[in-house]
């Protein structure tokens, strides 16, 4: 049983593609990471084909197709991030000479499950309510197999051509099937009804929102040369904040060579104002210049 079974009916490239990518979460990490971004390529591909609200951009590499405001507006700001997650450990497995983790290609996989289920859930012409209380279970990726070779990363890049090229094929096999221009209207009214109708039923899935964005900053930063190995630089705690416990917790912290700290983050959810967090911020480092200059003691730290 995968965790990928409730795409099977409907959508059955998606359904084999999620399932590669779960088949390689413990046996080959780089791989199962970058047919994640795959998976993700063919699934806003198949947006594209049959949601007659998005407009397709000039460019077709993933970037663009993601920023198009037409497909970023149609998402929710949460699912947006996951699919930002997948798309850039994705590059980075493909691109970068970096470790590729367990951790990393689980949390890809998992990325990659609630994306899948937010499509489901919005484009299924069957019932969304069929989909109510489907979750992620890690009791469902197959276990590490050692007798399967592990790709390279040369491999990886030539694999990325090689499918690059395959899809460009499969698209306009894709296109010659649909005979008509009426064929492929009738599809997208098809699809529009069922969105329209899924909306009505609440999507309460458990879409894990702050494990995403917490892994998600932890990537931006890894990709900037921030190693992110020592207990201080997560959840680092600072005197002299104005609250009634006079401290705080800062969620990353970035030191200088020198001990000293260069720059603070702080993580909000996508649903809060962006000043929000940056005023935070603010306070954080402004306890850390006090303590610089011995006035964090002076409060009584």
């Amino acid at each position: 049983m995968s965790n990928f079974s409730f795409l099977q009916a409907e959508w059955p490239e998606l359904h084999a593609s999620a399932r590669k990518v779960e088949s390689l979460v413990h046996t080959d990490t780089r791989t199962c990471c970058f047919y994640a971004r795959r998976t993700l390529e063919l699934a806003v591909d198949w947006l594209y084909q049959n949601d007659s609200d998005l407009k397709r951009p000039y460019d077709n590499h993933l970037s663009a197709l993601i920023y198009e405001p037409t497909f970023k507006d149609n998402l929710p700001k949460n699912i947006f991030l996951k699919v930002r997650a997948i798309k850039e450990i994705g590059n980075q497995a493909v691109h970068s000479n970096r470790a590729i983790t367990e951790t990393d290609a689980l949390r890809a996989t998992k990325e990659l499950f609630h994306f899948l289920y937010w499509l489901a859930h919005c484009y299924t012409r069957r019932s969304a309510a069929e989909y109510q209380g489907i979750n992620f279970d890690e009791t469902k990726v197959p276990a590490r197999q050692v007798s399967v070779s592990v790709h390279t990363f040369k491999q990886l890049q030539v694999m990325a051509e090689e499918l690059k090229a395959r899809d460009a094929d499969a698209a306009k096999l894709q296109k010659a099937k649909l005979d008509t221009d009426a064929e492929i209207t009738r599809l997208r009214e098809e699809v529009a009804e069922a969105k329209r109708q899924n909306q009505l039923i609440p999507d309460t899935h458990d879409y894990s929102e702050a494990e995403t964005r917490n892994y998600f900053i932890d990537l931006m930063l890894h990709e900037a040369g921030w190693a992110l190995d020592k207990a201080e630089d997560r959840e680092y705690e600072v005197a002299g904040m104005p609250n009634a416990q006079n401290r705080g917790f800062v969620d990353y912290v970035l030191w200088g060579d020198d001990g000293k700290p260069l720059a603070v983050v702080e993580a909000k959810r996508t649903s809060k104002d962006p000043r929000i967090g940056q005023q935070q911020a603010k306070l954080y480092a402004d306890c850390f210049k006090h303590r610089s200059t011995g006035k964090v003691s002076a409060r009584g730290h």
